[in-house]
């Protein structure tokens, strides 16, 4: 750390990458106290050259190794795109913000996603950039967090966007729901499309709820809205609410997905890499919950 202070930036990186090969002959497993010296070491390199990348490449690449999770530690993802983000550097951030899946940063992804649209223009495709990266990654509370502080945002700066003055309770109080669940209802159908996909994943993973009776409400609610032709009825976005609907309501995989890479390359975009690969996608698991989470 000392060489990093004293503008010694090479040579702090050379270190850090030993520190992260010592790490990993000592088959040590990713925890709290690695990723307090691994954050603390990508906070002092700065942005120049190309050290901090290098740096963090390899600490996401240690914490996916050693850690439980596959695309690399939530807590270590949530504060590289914090960094990013305060940087203004919104197309570095974007991914790691959608990879930790945290309260937090989905708040954060929702402040970025918003400013990004130039304070609400094109609101259903910058809040799709949110919702449905969270959704494929199996993340309801994430999806949920995006899109309420979107909305709050949007309403915020343009109250014409809705179409009634209050929101609708779909969940009255007397419900099992611990408190009543509202619902905006907007001019822009995306928008009230996203928050009813949020709401039909989240009771696919209900106990009292029979797995046919979900899975005809999310074909219903796709139909219904990609009948309407515009954004949800392009095709890259009917193929994503495919890999939504396999991995939340057991339906079958979209057929297109077996035979071109047009899914893959619509996740890319969404989760602002580049496109590419000539496979069909992976199959997709949901990812084990944060420690100290629950939904609402």
């Amino acid at each position: 750390m000392e060489l990093f202070k004293a503008g010694h930036l090479g040579s702090g990186t050379d270190l850090s990458q030993f520190l992260i090969e010592v790490y990993e002959l000592k088959d040590e497993k990713f925890g709290e106290e690695s990723r307090a010296r691994l954050t603390q070491l990508i906070s002092l390199v700065g942005t120049e050259g190309t050290w901090r990348k290098t740096m963090i490449g390899g600490s996401i690449a240690w914490s996916a190794k050693h850690g439980i999770y596959a695309t690399g530690d939530p807590g270590l993802h949530g504060f590289i795109g914090e960094l990013f983000y305060k940087e203004q550097d919104f197309v570095a951030a974007e991914p790691h913000l959608i990879a930790s899946g945290s309260r937090e940063s989905a708040k954060t992804l929702a402040n970025m996603l918003f400013t990004w649209s130039r304070n609400g223009a094109e609101p259903g495709t910058y809040a799709s950039k949110g919702v449905i990266p969270y959704l494929l990654r199996g993340n309801i509370l994430a999806a949920r967090a995006f899109l309420s502080q979107f909305l709050s945002l949007l309403i915020g700066a343009r109250p014409s966007v809705l179409a009634t003055p209050s929101p609708v309770v779909i969940n009255p109080a007397g419900s099992e729901a611990a408190s009543p669940d509202e619902l905006y209802l907007t001019t822009e159908p995306v928008l009230n499309f996203l928050q009813l996909a949020i709401r039909t994943c989240q009771r696919a993973k209900n106990p009292g709820v029979q797995a046919k009776q979900v899975q005809e409400m999310w074909v219903r609610l796709c139909g219904s809205y990609q009948s309407r032709r515009g954004l949800v009825a392009q095709p890259g976005y009917r193929e994503a609410l495919g890999e939504i609907g396999t991995l939340f309501f057991d339906l079958p995989p979209p057929r297109a997905a077996a035979n071109n890479n047009a899914l893959q390359d619509m996740m890319s975009s969404f989760l602002g890499g580049k496109p590419g690969g000539s496979g069909g996608p992976p199959k997709r698991t949901l990812d084990p919950p944060m420690q100290g989470i629950t939904l609402d």
